[in-house]
Order: structure tokens, then sequence, then C-alpha cells
């Protein structure tokens, strides 16, 4: 199935029915007075989270979701039916903003989270709301208010305890391979990882998390380059970040501090408080690396990368080759007693 975590959709919600303008006509029954009941409400667009659900291509090509209206009011006081509800499905995660205003309608993170996005319009007053002992036969009713139009704009955001985060090829893809079920496609190549990958990592019978590989970030990301901001958006649920630097890059000349440095700058502007999240470091690939001058070339980086780096939250560093698996499983145990931890200060502060 194709990946989709955005769209943009219309929504109409239905118009209430208009009020009835009628009279009591029985036979012995001498000026029966007014009878004519209300407009029904108009159909509203709903949107509900499903988990069953994991991706927006659904509305990538139907664009137009139309409620049905109120029926009008009757006579002997019958009211007229509610237009039937419009109810869409999408994935846990969804955020829906308002694409006129720039508003957060809504942030469906939860299983069966419902919500509004356009109301119907109510029902207009029958006649028989106007009498009085003044008034004895009104014929006056009300019209059925109009039900609300928008433009939508929905965004998926991934569910993950952990997200990576590095330059395309840096081995994210091979990493959530060795330590998941999940199969990204790997190559030796850059930007082989066109969509974000989920993969759950068990540590034992009752502990295991959830990890988000994303298409790798270049320097430029800001003004456009390689695939730009579009999927850092999957990383902002995260708990912990993971940064994958390629210690032994295809590309001989490159300077690998200057490029994990310019990794951490594009995320800081992208979104601060994303910058901010607590961070383990994986220095990767050290299987390519002769075993001699393994400890030099790790120490001489992670120093250097210290005097460029001002983030103070690269709780750990972690040096292994996803290739082989050396070194992911101690990677997998420090990232699930650091989600227990936060999971036992949550509930301390409950």
């Amino acid at each position: 199935m194709q990946f989709i975590d955005e769209a943009t959709i219309t929504v109409i919600a239905g118009d209430g029915g208009n009020g009835s303008a009628s009279f009591r006509r029985e036979k012995f029954i001498e000026r029966g007075g007014p009878d004519g009941g209300d407009g029904g409400r108009g159909g509203s667009i709903i949107m509900t989270a499903d988990e069953n659900i994991n991706t927006l291509i659904d509305y990538r090509f139907i664009k137009k979701y139309v409620a049905k209206n109120g029926d009008i009011g009757r006579g002997a006081d019958c009211y007229g039916h509610k237009g039937e509800d419009v109810y869409l499905r999408v994935p846990v995660g969804t955020t829906v903003i308002d694409e006129e205003l720039g508003l957060v309608v809504a942030d469906l993170d939860h299983h069966g989270h419902e919500v509004v996005v356009a109301a119907g319009g109510k029902g207009g007053l029958g006649n028989l709301h106007f009498k009085s002992s003044t008034n004895r036969a009104p014929r006056q009713t009300t019209a059925g208010e109009e039900g609300e139009r928008k433009i939508v704009r929905l965004e998926l955001k991934v569910l993950a305890d952990v997200g990576l985060l590095g330059l395309p090829n840096a081995g994210k893809s091979t990493f959530i391979r060795a330590v998941s079920k999940a199969t990204p496609k790997v190559a030796d190549y850059p930007f082989t990882t066109l969509h974000p990958n989920l993969g759950v990592v068990r540590i034992d019978y009752q502990k295991s998390f959830v990890i988000a590989d994303i298409p790798g970030l270049i320097e430029g990301a800001s003004d456009g380059v390689g695939l730009g901001f579009k999927f850092l958006r999957h990383l902002q649920r995260t708990k912990l970040l993971l940064h994958i630097v390629d210690i032994f890059p295809l590309n001989t000349d490159e300077d690998v501090v200057a490029s994990a440095v310019a990794i951490t700058q594009e995320l800081k502007k992208y979104d601060p408080e994303l910058y901010d999240k607590p961070r383990f470091l994986v220095i990767n690939k050290v299987d390519l690396v002769l075993e001699e001058e393994r400890d030099e070339l790790v120490n001489k980086f992670v120093n250097e990368f210290k005097k460029h780096e001002t983030n103070t939250n690269f709780d750990k560093i972690f040096v292994i080759s996803g290739v082989t698996g050396n070194g992911c499983q101690d990677v997998c145990y420090s990232i699930m007693n650091f989600l227990d931890e936060l999971k036992n200060l949550a509930s301390q502060d409950v």
C-alpha cells in the first residue's frame, strides 16, 4: 500500500430544513391553531481516529465530502428528520487543520477519538413557536441554517517512541532491520527511504517499543534541498531521537563532523522543541574501519562533534554496526530503560 501522510479535502455539512407553516384541520375541531413543526438539523462531517488505518491514501482520490440536508418540518407538530452524519475514518495520529484560518481543529491521537469538523445547520422553526394570545394564527417560520463548509488539511504524524535521524545512507534502515522485523529498502545510494517506516522492537515478552525511520535529512533541507522537511513531522511525537552517523562514508572527502553538525542545525531551524528532545548518538558502520583504528577514529569524531554541538541532550553514545548487528542490542536495552524511566516519572507526577 502506498504511504500517504498528507491530504487536503473539502467538507460540506448539511443545511437545516425549513420550518413549516401549517394549521390543524380536523372534523369537529374549529380553529385548531398552528401545528407546523421544525425542520431537521443538517448532517455533520465527523472524523474519527481508527487504529486499523495507517495511511491517508483514500483522501488523495476523493476530495469532497457532503452530508445530507435536514428535512423540512410538517404539519401535525411533525419535525423534519435530521440529515445523516458522514463519518470519515483517519489513522491515529492525524492532525486536522482548517486551511483557510490556519488553525488546528483537532489532534486525533488515540483510537476512537472523534471531532466534528463541519457542523450541520440548525433546523428552522415552525409556526407553532410563534403563537400567542394576540397572534393565534401565525404564519411566520424561519429557514434552516446553512451547514459549515471548510477546506481542511490532514497531516499524519506517525506514533512512535523513538525516531531515527541522520544523513541519507547513514544506515538508518539497516539499523531498523537489525533490531525489528521491519523490512525497509536498503541500498548503497542516498534516499533509498522515500517514506516513513515503523518497526516494533521487542525486548522481551512484555516490553517493546516502536521505532520510526524517515528519509534522510541533508544540509539545506530548510531551503528545500533533498526531501526538505517533508517527513520531520513524524518525529514530533517521539520521546527519543537516535542520531545515526556514518563514521566511514562512501565519499572519503566528506567531513563527518561538519555533516553531523549540519543535521542538528537543520533540525533546530525546523522545530526548536524537536531539537531539544533527548538524543542518543549512534556511530554506525564501524565494521568498515580497521579494528586497531576504530577507537582513535571514534574518539576523534566525538571530541570534535561535542565542540560544535551545543545541545546537551546527547545522553549516551553508542558504537555499532547495523550490518553485523554488533552493539545494536545495547542500544535497544538503553532505549527501553530510558522509556521505562519516563513512564515512572509520569506515574509519579500523577
